[in-house]
């Protein structure tokens, strides 16, 4: 009898020398990932001198917080501004790509209309537009409207969903069992109701990623600030970023590292706490379909 290829790579894995280079594999690749975020750690905690010091050590000599002090009294770099600028941008934009991408989805996997797949397609063809190529044109329409210099470009065309998350929850909205939802109907609930009382509260997972990704894309956004933003109290944290660099050359890298690790150690702390769920949603997506 011929074994079966799958479980003869899992029979493989288990045996201990495989199990050693799959794990050394894994760890060298998590350390070239990890790497640049523990030097930027290191630089944020080194006085100027050891900053300016040649050569160069990775581990501070002698770590303190001033850099993180200067960088929260810092007049050039209003921490707690910028931050709140951009926790109302992310908040209006994940609320509107949530809500807005569910709908879609649950359009595309329950509901039956005339080309309904012509228009998936299409739908997932936008994904092919680079961002280059719609700015132009997305800045004379705002302009038009009146939206530059406001948050507005940068949260509302996320209540019009995104090609992506629409695709990742549509798979997972026809991996649930349709006969929940007949259940429903014939009990008196609308179509609205199923989607409101059923598929999202069997979705959280698949609602958390698509949150997740969009909270680092506005998090970390940098051209569409820069593009539709005008006055400097209405910058973001990724923006305000180039208040601590100098074009002389006397860049307080210090001050710099520390204010780039305040701005990521909240997405690192998200992702900490919703790692299960994310995981989840990321393992149980696309099962069907």
């Amino acid at each position: 009898m011929r074994e079966v290829p799958h479980v003869s790579r899992l029979a493989a894995v288990r045996r201990p020398g495989a199990r050693v280079a799959l794990y050394g594999t894994l760890l060298v690749v998590s350390l070239g990932f990890v790497l640049p975020l523990v030097w930027m750690i290191c630089v944020s905690l080194k006085p100027d001198v050891e900053v300016m010091q040649y050569p160069p050590r990775f581990l501070p000599q002698a770590p303190q917080l001033d850099a993180f002090r200067q960088v929260l009294r810092s007049e050039q770099f209003d921490f707690v501004l910028y931050a709140r600028n951009t926790l109302i941008i992310a908040g209006l934009s994940v609320l509107g790509m949530v809500l807005s991408s569910a709908i879609a989805a649950y359009g595309f996997a329950r509901v039956e209309f005339a080309g309904r797949r012509v228009m998936f397609g299409v739908c997932l063809a936008t994904m092919m537009i680079p961002f280059p190529v719609i700015m132009v044109p997305s800045y004379m329409i705002f302009k038009e409207l009146g939206w530059i210099g406001t948050f507005l470009p940068l949260w509302v065309p996320a209540w019009f969903g995104s090609a992506f998350n629409i695709f990742l929850l549509r798979q997972f909205f026809m991996g649930i069992p349709k006969e929940l939802e007949e259940s429903a109907l014939l009990d008196g609930c609308s179509a609205w109701g199923c989607f409101w009382r059923i598929i999202l509260p069997l979705s959280k997972p698949a609602l958390a990623v698509v949150a997740l990704f969009h909270v680092l894309a506005v998090w970390n956004d940098l051209i569409g600030p820069l593009i539709y933003l005008v006055h400097r109290d209405q910058f973001t944290l990724a923006l305000g970023l180039q208040f601590l660099q100098s074009k002389s050359g006397d860049t307080p890298w210090n001050q710099l590292m520390a204010a780039a690790t305040l701005i990521t150690l909240p997405v690192i702390v998200m992702f900490v706490l919703a790692q299960r769920t994310f995981i989840r949603g990321i393992a149980t997506t696309g099962i069907k379909g």
